[in-house]
Parts: C-alpha cells; sequence; structure tokens
C-alpha cells in the first residue's frame, strides 16, 4: 500500500519506519527542513517505561491550586477565552479519580512496557548511536510526605509486574552518587530500573536515514492543507507543492493534529502542554547525574546525556505558544543547582516545545471514522518513551495485522 505519514517528530519517523518494514510504500510530510525539530528537538531525555503516569490522579486539583502560588512552580496556567482548552481541562479533571487512574496507568504501563522490548529491538537491528544509558530512572523525594504518596505508584508498577525498588536517603546515593553533596535535601526515592535515556533528536535522525534505506520518502518543508477524502475514504493529502495519492494516511502531527482533524469533524482530545528544557555541559562528572533524576516536588528531571545534562519539566497551558520565559529558566535552574550544583548554567541553551497531551494521559493510537485514516498522536511527556511501542502497533493497524498488545482501548473511539 502506500501510506502518508503526516509529522516527521519521533512519532512519525519511527512509524514510517515500521511501516516500510511491512512493505509500504512510504511518504513522510512536514513543514520542517529535517527530522524532529520541534517538540522531539530537546525534550528531556527520559525514556521511562517505568516512571509512566498520567498527569490526572487523585489529588492533582489541590496540588494544582498550590502549585500556581509556588516561586518554581511545574504548572503554569493562562488561561483564555479558548474552549478546545476549558474542554480539555475539564475532561483532564474527569480523570483525577482512583479508578480512572488505575485503568489509565495500566493501559499506559502496557504500551511503555511494549515500548521497552521494541526500542531493544529497534536499536539491535539498526546499531544507532545516541547517547543512551540503561540505568534506570529516580524518583527522588524532597519529603516524607512524596515518598508516602509514592504509595500508589508501586502498587501500579507490582500489579503490571514492572520492576521497582523503593529507596531511602543511602540508597539514593548509591544509585547517583553526585547527590551525596546535598544528602540532607532528600529523604528518599523510587527506581525504575528498566528505564532508560537518549538524545531523541539523534536517533530520530539515525532513524530518518535507516527508514530512507528501506525507500522511505521524505518531503521536507511542505505545508500541509488537507485530506483528500471521498465516500468515506481517506484518499491522500493535499500539499501546498502538490496532491499526494494514497491507500492509507497515518496523522503523526503531536499537538497540531486536533486542528487537521476538526474539518472532519473527528474531536482529538489533544492539547499543547508546554515543556521547557536547559542543556548544560558538564564541567565536573562527579557532581553530575548517572541517568535520569526527577526532582518530585517541581516534576523537573535531569539526564544526563553524554557530556552534556539535559534539565528538562514543568507544564504550562497556555495554548500554542512558544515563547521562551526567563521565569521558567530560573526554575530549570533553580533545580539542577539545587541537587547537582557546580554545573555553569551561563552556558546553556534554553528551549520549549509543545507536548501533545490527552486528558486520561494515554496516546491516541489506531483508526477512525474515515477509512484509511489513522492516528498516532497524543503522548504528551512520553512521545520518546512510547515511540517505538506506537510505530510498530499503527504498522500492525495499518497492514491489517493483529498487534502484539491489545490496542482496542488506545483509538479515539474510546472517547465517543
Amino acid at each position: 500500500m502506500k501510506v502518508i505519514v503526516l509529522g516527521a517528530g519521533i512519532i512519525g519517523v519511527t512509524s514510517a519506519y515500521q511501516l516500510a518494514k511491512s512493505g509500504h510504500e512510504v511518504t513522510v510530510v512536514d513543514r520542517q527542513p529535517g527530522p524532529a525539530l520541534e517538540t522531539s528537538f530537546a525534550n528531556a531525555g527520559e525514556v521511562s517505561f517505568g516512571y509512566c503516569s498520567p498527569w490526572a490522579a487523585p489529588g492533582i486539583p489541590m496540588k494544582a491550586m498550590k502549585w500556581l502560588f509556588m516561586q518554581h512552580a511545574p504548572l503554569i496556567l493562562r488561561p483564555k477565552v479558548d474552549t478546545a482548552m476549558l474542554s480539555w481541562l475539564a475532561k483532564m479533571l474527569s480523570n483525577c479519580t482512583s479508578k480512572r487512574y488505575a485503568i489509565n496507568k495500566s493501559r499506559m504501563l502496557r504500551l511503555a512496557d511494549y515500548s521497552r522490548v521494541s526500542l531493544a529491538a529497534l536499536r539491535a537491528e539498526t546499531g544507532i548511536a545516541y547517547d543512551e544509558r540503561m540505568r534506570g530512572t529516580l524518583q527522588l523525594f524532597r519529603t516524607q510526605q512524596q515518598l508516602d504518596a509514592s504509595g500508589k505508584d508501586v502498587k501500579a508498577l507490582a500489579a503490571d509486574g514492572i520492576p521497582y525498588e523503593v529507596l531511602d536517603r543511602d540508597g539514593c546515593i548509591r544509585v547517583e552518587p553526585a547527590l551525596k553533596h546535598v544528602r540532607d535535601k532528600i529523604v528518599g526515592g523510587l527506581l525504575t530500573p528498566k528505564d532508560e535515556t537518549g538524545d531523541c533528536f539523534k536517533f530520530a535522525n539515525g532513524l530518518a536515514k535507516k527508514a530512507e534505506g528501506f525507500g522511505v520518502r521524505f518531503s521536507w518543508g511542505t505545508e500541509i492543507n488537507g485530506l483528500d477524502i471521498e465516500s468515506g475514504r481517506v484518499r491522500g493529502v493535499v500539499t501546498n507543492r502538490e496532491k499526494l495519492r494514497a491507500d492509507a494516511v497515518v496523522v503523526a502531527l503531536g499537538s497540531y493534529s486536533p486542528l487537521l482533524l476538526k474539518r472532519y469533524d473527528l474531536k482529538l482530545p489533544v492539547y499543547p502542554v508546554k515543556g521547557y528544557s536547559l542543556t548544560i555541559p558538564i564541567t565536573d562528572a562527579l557532581r553530575a547525574p548517572e541517568s535520569t533524576v526527577m526532582d518530585e516536588t517541581y516534576k523537573i528531571a535531569i539526564t544526563r546525556l553524554g557530556d552534556r545534562i539535559r534539565v528538562g519539566g514543568m507544564a504550562e497551558i497556555s495554548g500554542y505558544t512558544n515563547d521562551l520565559g526567563q521565569a521558567r529558566r530560573r526554575a530549570l535552574e533553580h533545580s539542577v543547582m539545587d541537587l547537582f550544583p557546580g554545573g555553569d548554567v551561563s552556558k546553556a541553551t534554553f528551549w520549549s516545545g509543545l507536548r501533545p497531551m490527552t486528558p486520561d494521559g494515554t496516546p491516541v493510537i489506531g483508526p477512525t471514522k474515515i477509512a484509511g485514516l489513522f492516528l498516532n498522536a497524543g503522548h504528551g511527556t512520553l512521545g520518546w518513551t512510547m515511540s517505538s511501542g506506537s510505530a510498530r502497533v499503527i504498522a500492525d493497524l495499518v497492514t491489517g495485522r493483529r498487534p502484539d498488545i491489545d490496542a482496542t482501548d488506545l483509538a479515539i473511539a474510546r472517547y465517543a
């Protein structure tokens, strides 16, 4: 079949690779001049198969109220007259129950664990180097209250057979020796040892080259004007350059997916939640993290990527804006310098990206009511983590094969 993939972030590139491996003739369309130049460009670097939770959780509404008044708040809300924002917020709040949290987290862990296996296979078959490390994620707790509250995550991890270890202060320092310099600031942590780290941008570019070897064509600098739909079936894509014919189309446009789909009466509940990152050169390896440390207080991830540290986090709900607020930079600097003092943040590069979030945390992967039109979007902060598994699922569904995992509750139909 002729398949068009819309979007060349990490989700689009991995989808194209797996579709080409399945024998399809694949074209990828993207407005940028190369792969992974938007949300996938400078993300936190986590590949978090175990540290994988929906943002909609019991207690989050109360926490959100407190966060709004914090100096270095992990959540920033800029309300505006935007029906999409208000609708998304309402749906997210409806998922902040114990019952919905358990369902959503289990679903996310299923996909994440499948992605762990899929990424390992992909790494073995391609040999791509991307500053990868396999040393786990340490969720770091500064207060006893945070440590006690991790019980619900431990319960979910245990139920799904995901390895974990609850650590005291000395255990955290054993995993991340540089924390010995700030031992009095921590009380414990939750280690998910199967988690990995790596540069998403490097990986996506390496995989795009491999995909070209399978015959994938990339149409760079191309604007998508719309879909070509006849008699309830997608026939192709209309761009500013040409009309492309296809038997199937996969929408992997991240936060911009719903803007395209709403023209065709497809209501995809995905909204952009802006995140920020700093990339800092390592000047003293003994004071740098070995893998990823998730600062639970500020919801900021501090990750080692080769000779750099990537500091990423925060959730700013402000629509489709990509400005670089200096207050956000100060929050990132505060977290990393508080836990790993000694670096030179003056040499850091500052970046922001729009994460495509669903209200229940799980991405939308699967068919739509329009024949031949498929979605692979809404991965939020876990696009890098879930990309390999999501790509295999979508390739199977497009091909007509049954995926290796249950994908029936991943499609847009779950919101009907």
